[in-house]
């Protein structure tokens, strides 16, 4: 019996691999791997909460779990946006953490060969992009693959999950 947990456990893990959820934030593609995403949601309310950073915007109440929301884009330091309709919240499973994830549009769930992944270009030495795992080469685009323990510290973490 123990067997054929473990083959179903391998086989749905083999069923993720090479797989991401993308979104678009301007007129970049990102891709996160399935495996963080526990659901899809539109924009909603959000209760703002004092004294947080700046792009984490708040949180949601989502079926009776409060889940911290933040904005990627000022995660990424780029402009802020009006959120629309076509505005999501990804939310993600970080280190047993619920983390929503607010993204200009959520685009597909793409498989991405493991010879089509590639390591981001080593710049200066001076700049490191901590949130950018691998670049993932669909076509002739490129979908930048996060790494999503690192979208929060260890410190962010800790006080995300004091705020749930």
């Amino acid at each position: 019996m123990v067997d054929v947990i473990e083959n179903t456990l391998e086989m749905e893990e083999d069923t993720q691999t090479g797989r991401f959820l993308t979104f678009s934030l301007g007129r970049e593609s990102y891709g996160i791997e399935i495996r963080y995403v526990t659901e899809i949601i539109g924009i909603q309310a959000i209760t703002e909460i004092p004294e947080l950073p700046e792009y984490v915007k708040g949180i949601i109440n989502l079926r009776g779990k409060i889940i911290p929301v933040m904005d990627v884009r000022l995660r990424f330091k780029k402009e802020p946006r009006e959120y629309n309709d076509r505005t999501c919240v990804i939310v993600v499973d970080i280190k047993d953490i619920s983390i929503g994830l607010i993204v200009d549009s959520v685009s597909e769930v793409l498989t991405i060969p493991e010879q089509g992944i590639v390591e981001p270009p080593k710049m200066n030495k001076g700049f490191n992009n901590r949130y950018i795992k691998n670049i993932g080469k669909v076509g002739n685009d490129v979908k930048l693959l996060l790494d999503c323990e690192k979208l929060l510290t260890d410190d962010e973490l800790e006080n995300l999950s004091e705020v749930q």
